[in-house]
């Protein structure tokens, strides 16, 4: 008997080509799957056995075929109500190569945030896509592992330097603080360095197939930061490629301190100039980890996330926790795989946040002792 029965079983249906589908996530207690259209922006989450099935849609298999495998992997055979049911879904929502155009979709309920004195956000280029797209042309080559690998090593060799001469570069910092116009001109290199740090997230996702929506400025005075919105991160092709990309930034942030730590080291420089690139050192050094800390919205917490492969980690390993304290009987319905990455990512965060302080407060101490 056929696993998708009456005239359904020899349809083969196909997803549009700008359909996205993502690796299994852990959403709480649930293992679920992110769809989108790349089109119109829609997603939604969908469990395994749905995905199990939208992902074998390829225009090759019939649903037939499709249900075969369905009944192989989960002992069970699809009526044709069940087929219809999700091929009407999917159809509503455009998905399916040959379905109507889905309508768009309502206006969002919130109001557009206002651009004032005091906060707002400005794109900087018309198609931040085409931007990043000339960007990687241009420096797509320092990607290749011919030229990561001695930049990953200038940067491990110069962060070594920087940990030995610590209590050094803690004295420049201070200095630094009495010279107003060394002072202003460290500022900019390190506002430099973080708009490099967001362009290094477009170019890395675009080497990895992604899609950059937005490239602009947003302040909240006094603070204006550079942004760079990435379409499609969370389904860029692989784990690694998406770690790529949320560690771009801070990778970036090393290594333009690079050429600023060799004149330092091996430039005849005067004492001032010589004690603001001691800062600049320190100071980038410690902007660039600083993102990699694994809370919600840095870069660190993305990178955990995608170790983990979970989505919203921070909240699903609070809820767990809170069960597993109570020793409620809803902590043992976790699967297993939760129940071993969201104890891991709390004592990963509190063991960093600890390293924080501890090194904050060794800073403050060699500071007031010196």
């Amino acid at each position: 008997m056929s696993a998708a029965p009456g005239a359904l079983a020899a349809y083969r249906p196909a997803l549009r080509p700008r359909v996205l589908l993502s690796d299994p996530l852990l959403d709480g207690a649930a293992t679920v799957h992110l769809i989108k259209d790349a089109g119109t922006g829609n997603s939604f989450k969908v469990g395994a056995k749905e995905h199990f099935l939208i992902a074998r849609m390829d225009g090759e298999r019939s649903l037939a075929e499709i249900g075969e495998a369905y009944e192989g992997e989960y002992g069970r055979r699809l009526a044709d109500a069940h087929w219809q049911q999700l091929l009407a879904l999917l159809g509503a929502k455009g998905l399916l190569a040959g379905a109507p155009e889905p309508k768009p979709a309502p206006a969002p309920v919130s109001v557009p945030e206002k651009r004032t004195l005091l906060r707002g956000s400005l794109p900087l280029v018309a198609d931040a896509d085409a931007t990043t797209a000339r960007l990687h042309r241009v420096f797509g080559f320092l990607l290749a592992p011919a030229a990561l690998v001695p930049l990953f090593a200038l940067v491990l060799a110069m962060e070594a330097v920087v940990v030995a001469r610590s209590g050094e570069l803690l004295l420049a910092v201070r200095g630094l603080m009495s010279n107003p116009v060394l002072l202003t001109a460290m500022a900019i290199l390190l506002w430099v360095s973080t708009a490099l740090h967001e362009l290094a997230h477009g170019v890395v996702a675009r080497h990895h197939g992604g899609r950059v929506a937005e490239i602009g400025l947003r302040w909240r005075l006094p603070a204006v930061i550079m942004y760079c919105t990435v379409d499609d991160y969370l389904y860029l092709g692989t784990r690694r490629h998406r770690i790529a990309t949320a560690a771009a930034g801070a990778v970036m942030n090393l290594v333009f301190l690079l050429p600023f730590c060799a004149l330092w080291l091996f430039a005849p420089l005067d004492d001032a100039t010589h004690e603001a690139f001691a800062a600049l050192l320190l100071l980038g050094s410690v902007q660039a980890f600083m993102m990699l800390v694994p809370l919600p919205p840095l870069d660190g917490y993305k990178i955990a996330c995608q170790l983990a492969g979970a989505v919203g980690l921070a909240a699903s390993a609070g809820g767990y926790l809170r069960l597993a304290l109570r020793r409620s009987p809803e902590a043992a319905a976790y699967p297993r795989r939760a129940r071993i990455a969201y104890p891991v990512y709390a004592a990963a965060t509190v063991l960093v946040l600890a390293a924080v302080v501890a090194a904050l407060v060794a800073g403050v101490h060699h500071l007031l002792a010196t």
